[in-house]
């Protein structure tokens, strides 16, 4: 077996967000996407000027968010991911047409995001933060604890065969491992720290995570199924989960809160006021 390895070290630490945790993140898209959807601003010029209490979320806006997000991401979105973008690009649309309403645009003609950010400061001016007590900090903490505590990590080793090898090869291969016979010269070992389980379903599925988890550490090289084909594993190491502790965490907790709170509070804001708006989606 080739001696030359990769490290894939995860040193990431509390708090973290789970995947996908930013389509739960209330105007988020503020300030990450706001920007990136200008490609159907042009487009939609004769709409407004046409029907300015009408909003038609159309093809052109699916269009470019798959583009934007594909750039981004490598890959095209997932349902809820496309979903969460056409409700960027539609709250932000409420905002641009506040803005002008509002005539915050004097100035900074054409330029649609520096309308968007003037009328969400306009919102934020009536947003009011409620005292901050243990209480509520110590229910919001309880509620979110999966973003605070430690995970459970591993640490494992991968004797990776080139191509596709089927179930009978990678069982023969372990075998030779196992019995002390020097792997394939085609194999290349790839040795990972700290793997939390989300990071094993993410990257290999749920029944190689389960699997690899029951293993004991130590112990001799398996063959595994992952999502992709059959896997060569052995468990080096396991770490325990490891509850956060409030008390130590609770700077951390509060900037969480608030920030959730007033995005919470900001949401709700601009949904109001897109009641004032007809909101229509064209067929795909």
């Amino acid at each position: 077996m080739d001696t030359s390895f990769a490290s894939d070290d995860d040193v990431s630490a509390a708090p973290r967000r789970a995947p996908h945790a930013w389509l739960r993140e209330p105007l988020l898209h503020f300030a990450l996407l706001g920007g990136l959807l200008f490609g159907v601003d042009h487009a939609l010029q004769l709409s407004r000027a046409d029907d300015p209490s009408t909003i038609v979320v159309g093809a052109e806006v699916d269009k470019e968010a798959v583009a934007v997000f594909t750039a981004a991401r490598g890959r095209a979105p997932d349902a809820a991911e496309l979903a969460a973008l056409r409700r960027v690009w539609l709250d932000n649309e409420v905002l641009y047409r506040e803005g002008l309403a509002m005539q915050v645009d004097k100035g900074d003609p054409a330029i649609r995001e520096r309308v968007i950010f003037k009328a969400l400061s306009v919102v934020d001016a009536n947003v009011k933060l409620p005292p901050v007590e243990d209480k509520t900090l110590r229910a919001w903490f309880e509620a979110h604890r999966a973003k605070y505590d430690e995970p459970a990590r591993y640490d494992f080793q991968e004797a990776a065969l080139e191509g596709r090898p089927s179930e009978a090869e990678v069982r023969a291969f372990v075998a030779a491992l196992n019995g002390g016979t020097p792997g394939d010269a085609r194999a290349g070992l790839r040795v990972f720290k700290n793997r939390p389980h989300a990071n094993l379903v993410q990257s290999y599925g749920d029944e190689f995570a389960r699997a690899l988890e029951a293993a004991p550490p130590g112990g001799e090289w398996r063959a595994l199924a992952t999502q992709d084909g059959w896997r060569a594993v052995r468990l080096d190491a396991a770490t325990p989960a490891r509850p956060a502790d409030f008390a130590l965490l609770r700077n951390v907790v509060v900037q969480d809160w608030t920030d959730a709170v007033l995005s919470e509070q900001r949401s709700a804001a601009v949904a109001a006021l897109a009641k004032k708006y007809t909101i229509r989606t064209e067929a795909k």
